[in-house]
């Protein structure tokens, strides 16, 4: 199933549904596409990213491969959906940086890696949007990975009864490839990331893992347009201003 949140355009709050070809489908009735706007599809309490999970992506930016998971936080108020426009703070860099994005499905404590796809709902896109300038002097990244519009999500969740292992993740800058990888060459596997990640927190319903980025990343500009693909799940396009 491809899970979506939206709303009319004709107007109206927020609202769950899923995918049937080109028509959503929610408790309201069916509305075609062209009479939606997708919102991230949804609602985090907490984003728990990966530093440093392939390896080339360490190497580009000069850093060592972990021993275990390198976590960090992206708060909700980070979370934009596909369309929504990343607003880049002041810096004199801030980069994109397309990942596999897994969704839980229930509220975990302690799962083991053997029973981690049980709590896992499904997978969509994100872009870990980071301002390097603050990531340089503020080590524990809030600024740089924390601000307002630095987490584009969506546009789905396809659920894992539809799609798995491995994901091939692009990044397109105004139509040009800059990230191409696949998660086989994640060093630290999806059922470790799960047990690593609740083993030190609760995960609720609807939290987001960010599984690491490719390497490839590099500079937004306003102006531009990024887009996430994975196969199977679909396209994240975001302008940048």
């Amino acid at each position: 199933m491809r899970l979506v949140r939206f709303e009319p355009r004709a107007g109206g709050g927020a609202e769950q549904g899923h995918l049937e070809g080109d028509t959503v489908v929610s408790r309201s009735g069916r509305h075609s596409l062209s009479e939606v706007r997708l919102l991230a599809p949804c609602t985090p309490s907490k984003i728990v990213c990966l530093g440093r999970n392939y390896a080339a992506h360490a190497k580009e930016l000069g850093n060592e491969v972990p021993e275990r998971p390198m976590l960090f936080l992206k708060p909700p108020s980070s979370v934009i959906g596909p369309g929504e426009a990343i607003v880049l703070p002041k810096s004199a860099r801030v980069d994109y940086e397309a990942e596999l994005a897994l969704v839980i499905g229930r509220r975990c404590r302690n799962v083991s890696a053997r029973e981690a796809m049980e709590v896992l709902l499904g997978y969509t896109c994100l872009n870990d949007v980071s301002d390097r300038e603050a990531q340089g002097w503020e080590k524990n990244w809030v600024r740089a990975k924390g601000f307002d519009t630095s987490a584009p999500l969506g546009p789905v969740i396809v659920t894992k009864d539809e799609i798995g292992e491995p994901f091939h993740v692009v990044l397109r800058l105004n139509g040009e490839v800059r990230q191409d990888g696949t998660t086989r060459d994640l060093i630290f596997a999806i059922p470790r990331l799960i047990e690593e990640i609740t083993s030190v927190m609760t995960l609720e319903e609807g939290d987001v893992i960010a599984t690491g980025t490719p390497a490839g990343v590099g500079p937004l500009s306003p102006g531009d347009v990024v887009e996430v693909e994975i196969e199977g799940i679909g396209i994240l396009r975001n302008p940048v201003r």
